[in-house]
């Protein structure tokens, strides 16, 4: 019987209740402030875990095979793990950034031109820090020079 590997959850700020929008109300107020704070912290949290998880799989499933067709599974299959990691990583440091923006009073507002970002844009993205237009402007930019 051959044992199936599963690949690893990845983790998600998308297991959360969208915040319900009143028509009239402020922008980023307390209420939408601390949804966004609880979805950023649910999500570094999720990342962080799933960090620890990789740690305790490697060194649990680190063997010396003697075939070197295993050995070089084995390498490839941590190699991708921690390429993984390493973008979550970098993910958990633009999570820490939103957070202090967040505390600082200026999440939620783009960036480059000083607009609101919008509420569904950052359910979707929660570390945005452009409106959809600087970014698609960024974007096409990007795209012309390389």
């Amino acid at each position: 019987m051959t044992e199936t590997k599963t690949a690893p959850q990845q983790a998600s700020p998308f297991s959360f209740e969208p915040y319900p929008l009143v028509a009239g109300e402020e922008y980023m107020n307390e209420a939408q402030v601390e949804h966004f704070r609880n979805i950023l912290k649910t999500w570094k949290a999720d990342l962080m875990a799933e960090v620890d998880r990789t740690v305790h799989h490697m060194q649990d499933e680190a063997a010396n095979f003697p075939d070197p067709n295993d050995r070089a599974t084995q390498e490839s299959e941590f190699s991708l793990e921690l390429r993984t990691r390493d973008r979550e990583r970098k993910l958990i440091k633009k999570i820490e950034e939103s957070l202090e923006t967040l505390e600082h009073g200026e999440y939620g507002f783009c960036e480059t031109c000083g607009v609101e970002i919008g509420i569904r844009r950052l359910e979707a993205r929660p570390t945005a820090s452009q409106c959809i237009d600087c970014k698609t402007l960024d974007e096409l930019r990007e795209k012309q020079l390389g």
